[in-house]
This record gives C-alpha cells, structure tokens and sequence, in this order.
C-alpha cells in the first residue's frame, strides 16, 4: 500500500492537502497478468494460423487442385489459389524438354555445378551466318575472359581439370551419369578434405572413377581402368587404397555376376548361355569358392562355360581378350566353377 499526498484549491479554504491511498502493488500485477494474457492470445492466434485448422470442423486442410479443402469435412476453404506451375502442358519428355525455358539442371561433373554461362566455340550469329573479322576477334577475346572468370583460384582450376578427366576416363568405359557423379563427388571430398597434396589429380581422379564404378555396382577392373587413365597402375592402386582409407568409404567386395552381362553382350553369346554361366557363379558362392579369388576371372571363366554347356562355341582367345585375363586363368577357374556344380560334367 503507498499514501499520495494530492494538492486542491478550495475557494473558502484556499489551498488544501488530502491523502490519496491507492494499491499501487495490485495495479502492476493487474497490467502485467493483462500483458501476459495478451501475449498468450497472440501465440494461440499465430499456432492457429500456422496449422491451417478447418473453420467448421477443425479438421486438417489440404490443397488440391488450386482448392484449400478440409480433409474431414469436405469444405472448400478457399479457390482459385495462384498456379505456381507452367501455362503449357506436355505430354512426353520430347515435348517436356522442348518447352521448357529454364536452363540445365545442376550438375557436379563441372566445377562450377552448372551455374555459370557458357559461350560457344562457334563463329556463328543467331541466324547461322558466319561472324566477320572484327566480330569473331571480340569473340574470341569473350570467351578468354569467360575462362578466366570461371575459374578464378587454383582450387577451381584443380576441379575443372579433375573432372574433365573423370568424364573422360568414364566415356571411355562406358559408365553411366550416374557413376560419373558419383566419382565428381568423391573427389570433390578429397579436395575439401586436402587430401591431393603429394599426389597427382589424375590419380585421385582414377582413384575416384573406380571407387565410384564399385559402389554403384557397376564395375570395372583394375586393368579397364589402367588402361584409360594416364598414370601409373602402381600410383593408380596406391592412390586408391589411400582415399578409400582416409574417407571412410564404405565399398564391398565386386560380385562376379556384375561382370557378366558385359561380357556376355560383347561376346555375343545367347540367353541361355549367360543363364548358365550365372547359376555357375551362384553355385560357386554358395560353396564359398569365390572367396580369396578375382572376380573378373571367376566371371570370365563362367562366360566361357556357359556356351560350352549349351553346345556354343567360344575360345579362350576371345573371353580372355573381352575380360582382360590370362587363359591361364581362364582354366584355372573353369575347372573349379565345373567341379563346384552340381552336374560335375565337364564338355570335352
């Protein structure tokens, strides 16, 4: 409780003082539980608000169809909402693509995913018609600048290169986009992680192409990729071993039957032979003969039983030349896929 002494002036008495006691201490606690109160309404309108709540029901809303409509009773909340979405329609990929006017999705296989513009190596206007002297100097000189300005540190530069080498190394093995993605991402791991200093780019990006080829479960052998990339087997396999262990990748053992149907569609050999030369490899696992043996060498010895098993004929000379293994081996792993097998049979 607090006293206020107030001041008046009477006309009889003059001046005169009386007490005013008021409850100061109720008065603030009024006006801070009203300030609370307030508050509390605020966060329940803002919740409402957010859940998007039925007005009739109190149901869920959902969108459909430029209409907002609860999904309990029926009600259309509100229409005719803002199409977000393009003003034509397509009716295959064909017509998709050629409608659209947005640019090419990003990408990792480039340096700088995408984003920046690229100016054609053609002397060519709009129309076709061939640009003059002076024309296709300015050009020139854009497209020098254009360089310049997309690849403005070392660290840019080190990934262009890297990945021009990874495309390249993946077309000439026939991966897919998929595999080539992959291989951008592990490298650009590597680089994040400074993992290049002491080795060279083509390494790790060798490194990278096969590590990636593993994991999608497309494989290739050490030798396809030797022979595509542009450093030693010996760093190749070093390098390798040395990103798989620094960033923790995860890749398993490559299953023999990964390996067949490439070498089945390059040999040329019939269904039924590549049927063969798989149940071969499944027998032989489920006895646990590929274990501490090459995969290659095991799916080359099956593609090269398969058609002998179902009267084809396909030498050694030409399965060892596909898979890139000795003959040697070839018989070595034939003997045991066909000692493993069931029938036991071996053509003569």
């Amino acid at each position: 409780m607090t006293s206020t002494r107030i001041r008046s002036y009477d006309a009889e008495n003059g001046v005169t003082e009386r007490t005013d006691e008021t409850d100061r201490t109720d008065e603030s606690q009024r006006t801070a539980d009203e300030r609370t109160a307030d508050e509390t309404v605020g966060e329940d309108e803002q919740v409402g608000e957010d859940q998007q709540v039925c007005p009739e029901c109190g149901g869920d809303l959902a969108t459909h169809d430029n209409e907002t409509v609860c999904a309990d009773c029926g009600l259309v909340v509100e229409e005719d909402n803002v199409d977000r979405g393009p003003e034509w329609r397509a009716f295959d990929s064909k017509e998709k693509d050629e409608k659209s006017r947005v640019g090419a999705p990003t990408t990792k296989m480039m340096h700088d995913k995408g984003l920046s513009t690229n100016i054609g190596w053609q002397n060519k206007d709009a129309y076709g018609n061939s640009l003059g002297s002076k024309q296709r100097q300015k050009m020139q000189r854009l497209r020098k600048w254009n360089e310049r300005f997309r690849t403005r540190d070392s660290k840019e530069r080190n990934l262009k290169q890297a990945l021009g080498e990874i495309d390249r190394m993946g077309s000439a093995l026939g991966l897919p986009e998929e595999v080539r993605e992959t291989a951008s991402v592990i490298y650009r791991r590597a680089l994040d992680e400074d993992l290049l200093p002491g080795r060279s780019i083509e390494g790790v990006a060798t490194a990278a192409v096969y590590a990636a080829a593993r994991q999608t479960g497309t494989p290739r052998s050490i030798d396809e990729v030797a022979n595509v990339s542009r450093i030693d087997e010996m760093e190749f396999k070093r390098t390798y071993r040395y990103i798989v262990r620094e960033l923790s990748l995860e890749i398993q053992p490559a299953d023999p039957e990964q390996y067949v149907a490439r070498f089945a569609s390059e040999l040329g050999i019939s269904d039924e032979s590549e049927r063969r030369a798989r149940e071969l490899l499944r027998n032989a696992k489920r006895k646990g003969l590929h274990s501490g043996k090459s995969p290659v060498g095991l799916a080359a010895a099956a593609v090269y039983a398969g058609p002998l098993l179902t009267n084809e004929k396909v030498t050694q000379a030409e399965v060892s030349e596909v898979a890139q293994v000795s003959e040697v081996t070839i018989r070595n792993r034939y003997h045991e896929l066909l000692e493993a097998s069931e029938s036991g049979v071996v053509p003569a």
